[in-house]
């Protein structure tokens, strides 16, 4: 497939840099190298399938010993620190070295995640930790886990693949002794559904030039529509900028979906997954695009899944035009690769880390080359806009704002999930009209309106519109809309410390501020008694030096905590 894409490096093939040792690498052994060439035989030997490689050894032997990653160093030509480095980054690979003996430990028959996010925390995702372990025997590791993209369902357990909602003991040991390892989809839309349906019609009828790029392009701009991935960039003058950057350009879909609070990509990906793909597809047309890679976080199988099979459906029944190059890559746990820069390195088989900017990826993204980066829900509305025209979406909306907005709710409410509303709703009106209320004995005490990173608000303030632009002068963003709901008998502080907690844990340790900064932070805020001035201080040296939006958003929380609740705060 490499001549597809000539720009594409493959540096398999590559000789090993000028200088560079290795007398001091881990000798290969004749049984490792096989292992590690049956394992990985159906995937072509490229540098920047390395992710994909660690993935298919790991899930065939439950883990990455040294031995493996150095055959599988010797299998792609590269030093076996790159591979180890990459290998330790993700949260998901485990990486374990061998015994005084030279035996490996044996891997867990089962892991099992439980998540430890803020909504799950509140379900009460601690006493299933504390329990787990002693009910589930020695061969079954129970771990903490970040959000898994299901705060609608909390508290939630995933046994190996299989995601338990609303998790008690029973419920997770009953699926450990059944052995549930793999969540199946449920029932979707598939390829011959969304055609009844008149799916791919619209990317047709541009590829028939019906429709002129032109006309896309000013369509997206009258509606509005702006990236929905939480940077909110206006959609329509991103497709213009790219198209006007030399070919060949490529495409970077985002479902990493990594903040906690947000799972509206997974929602809608397991009802209509064509809706988006088509999306994609005129996205492709319309800028130019050579290929397109999916990247799709690891918590979400049943979404791997079905991408797989309906990729696969679209492969043998094509769209007039024929499709472009599309390859689905798989994260492999880390928050931070939801950063656009830090996905591109992903995707190249790298560490996640955020690359500094300028130039951005619009210009020199992944492999180098002009990329398009798109967030799922914005590629998901793209077909609705242009049949119904600008209009229908930019007369939805309340309190001076225009459009719709997918606001994933969770938290102490009647009906928490995906909540499609007019941008510019309160919070108030968020919870009477779309999530049946507050939880029975639960009265409303604060929010967060934007996910972990978003801030958090006071009750006083649950009547400021919803949308971009609108939260910021109190501190505050709405990022991806996923809006986590706390009550009387919740603490602020409680909630800054789990998030920071989860900030410490992913941040990916590229820059001193970030790296120190969430850490001292978390230390700082252990008790109810902070050093508020000593706070304001770092939080400002994070927001002005971090290089990536994690490190300057996390101690927005904090930084709420000390404005609207000193009341929890001791002197």
């Amino acid at each position: 497939m490499s001549s597809v894409i000539p720009i594409r490096p493959v540096l398999a093939d590559e000789p090993r840099r000028k200088g560079q040792r290795t007398q001091r690498e881990r000798p290969v052994t004749a049984t490792a190298l096989s292992e590690v060439a049956t394992t990985t035989a159906h995937l072509e030997p490229r540098r920047d399938l390395l992710i994909e490689h660690l993935h298919a050894i790991n899930d065939r032997f439950g883990q990455l010993r040294t031995d493996h990653l150095a055959a599988l160093a010797q299998r792609l030509k590269l030093a076996q620190t790159e591979v180890y480095e990459v290998a330790s980054f993700y949260h998901h690979f485990d990486v374990v070295r061998e015994n005084a003996d030279g035996t490996y430990p044996a891997p867990p028959r089962l892991t099992v995640r439980v998540c430890e996010s803020l909504s799950c925390s509140l379900a009460g995702s601690e006493a299933l930790l504390e329990k787990l372990p002693a009910l589930l025997g020695t061969d079954v590791r129970v771990v903490a886990a970040p959000c898994v993209g299901r705060c609608e369902q909390a508290p939630v357990a995933v046994v190996h693949q299989h995601p338990v909602r609303q998790a008690t003991v029973e419920r997770v040991v009953q699926a450990v002794e059944q052995d549930l390892t793999r969540h199946d989809p449920e029932p979707y839309a598939t390829l011959p559904d969304y055609r009844a349906a008149g799916g791919y019609r619209l990317l047709e009828a541009c590829r028939r030039g019906e429709r002129t790029v032109e006309e896309v392009f000013t369509t997206l701009s009258d509606a509005g529509l702006r990236g929905l991935g939480g940077a909110g960039f206006p959609t329509g003058r991103k497709w213009r900028l790219v198209s006007q950057e030399p070919a060949p350009r490529l495409m970077a879909v985002n479902i990493d979906e990594g903040e906690p609070g947000t799972f509206k990509d997974r929602h809608y990906l397991e009802r209509d997954p064509h809706r988006f793909l088509e999306g994609m597809l005129v996205a492709a047309w319309a800028v130019g695009i050579s290929a397109v890679y999916i990247y799709l976080r690891d918590e979400y199988h049943a979404c791997r899944a079905i991408l797989e099979t309906e990729l696969a459906r679209l492969q043998a029944h094509p769209p007039e035009g024929g499709l472009p190059l599309i390859e689905l890559r798989r994260g492999a746990g880390a928050y931070i690769c939801g950063e656009e820069s830090a996905m591109i390195e992903s995707i190249e088989g790298k560490r996640g880390m955020p690359r500094l900017r300028p130039p951005y990826v619009a210009q020199v993204g992944l492999f180098g080359r002009p990329t398009l980066e798109h967030n799922f829900e914005t590629l998901y509305w793209v077909r609705d806009l242009l049949e119904r025209g600008p209009q229908w979406f930019s007369s939805q909306g309340r309190n001076g704002r225009k459009g719709l907005r997918s606001f994933s709710v969770s938290g102490r409410v009647m009906k928490p999930g995906v909540h499609l509303a007019p941008a510019g709703i309160t919070l108030r009106e968020l919870i009477d009209e779309y999530c049946g209320g507050m939880l029975p004995g639960h009265e409303l005490y604060a929010y967060l309106p934007g996910g972990a990173s978003g801030g958090i608000l006071p009750a006083r303030l649950a009547d400021v519109p919803l949308d971009f632009d609108t939260l910021q002068p109190h501190g505050c963003f709405i990022g991806s809309a996923a809006v986590m709901v706390l009550s009387q008998h919740d603490r602020a502080t409680d909630a800054a410390r789990n998030l920071m907690h989860f900030f410490a844990d992913e941040s990916c340790g590229q820059c001193t501020p970030c790296r120190s900064g969430t850490a001292k932070i978390s230390e700082l805020i252990a008790t109810d008694r902070w050093n508020t001035a000593l706070l304001a201080e770092l939080s400002q040296v994070m927001r002005d030096a971090s290089i990536c939006g994690l490190g300057q958003a996390a101690p927005n929380p904090v930084d709420c905590v000390v404005n609207y609740f000193p009341q929890e705060l001791q002197p």
